[in-house]
C-alpha cells in the first residue's frame, strides 16, 4: 500500500560499485549522495532514519514506528545503533552477500566482535516469545532482521532463537517485497 501511496515515482536502481551515486544528477536529487534515497512530490531525501520519519509521517497508517514514547525511542535507538555501530560487521558482510555470492571466509577480529555486539544486543532485544521487539511490528524489527540475515546468509554461527525471529521478519510480505525485488545482475 505506501508503494501505491508513493506513486508516481521513478525507480532506479544505482550501481554503487560504478559510483553512480556520486553522479551529478544523483547528487543533485540526494543532496548527501547517499542511498536509498526516495522522492515524494517533488521532494527527495535519503538517510534511511530519515526517510523512515518521512514517511511515519506523511502515511501514518499502518504506523512503522510504535506508538508508545518510550517504545517509539527505543525504536529509534536501535535504528541508529545499527547504522553506526557495527561497520566491521558491514564490511566483512555486506548486503549483497545477501543477495548476490556468500562469502566463505570467517570474519576478521573486528567484524567478530561487531558480530558478537549484535548478537548480544539481539538476544536482550528479542522478546522471549520471539515476536516483534516492541509488541507490534515496527521498522526496527525489519532492520534488525536484515542486519542478521548478514550472518544468517553467510552461514555464520546464530543462536536458534535469534535466527527464528530473523527469519519471521524476514517472510512478512513487505519485506519479500524487498528481498525479491529484480537487482542487476553480478
Amino acid at each position: 500500500a505506501l508503494k501505491e501511496k508513493l506513486l508516481p515515482f521513478e525507480e532506479r536502481v544505482l550501481d554503487l560499485d560504478r559510483g553512480e551515486q556520486r553522479a551529478q544528477d544523483y547528487r543533485t536529487r540526494s543532496v548527501t549522495a547517499r542511498v536509498p534515497c526516495i522522492e515524494h512530490d517533488g521532494f527527495t531525501l535519503s538517510e534511511s532514519l530519515a526517510i523512515h520519519e518521512y514517511l511515519e509521517e506523511v502515511f501514518p497508517l499502518p504506523p512503522i514506528f510504535p506508538t508508545d514514547l518510550q517504545k517509539r525511542a527505543r525504536a529509534r535507538q536501535v535504528l541508529g545503533w545499527l547504522r553506526s555501530d557495527l561497520m566491521p560487521l558491514r564490511d566483512a558482510r555486506s548486503s549483497e552477500t545477501m543477495f548476490y555470492e556468500p562469502v566463505t571466509t570467517p570474519l576478521d577480529e573486528r567484524a567478530a566482535a561487531a558480530a558478537g555486539k549484535l548478537l548480544d544486543t539481539a538476544e536482550r532485544l528479542i522478546p522471549g516469545g520471539e515476536g516483534p521487539l516492541f509488541g507490534a511490528w515496527s521498522i526496527a524489527d525489519a532492520d534488525l532482521a536484515f542486519m542478521l540475515q548478514r550472518l544468517i546468509a553467510n552461514d555464520d554461527p546464530v543462536p536458534e532463537r535469534i535466527r527464528r525471529y530473523a527469519s519471521a521478519q524476514w517472510q512478512r510480505p513487505s519485506v519479500q517485497a524487498f528481498v525479491n525485488h529484480a537487482r542487476p545482475k553480478r
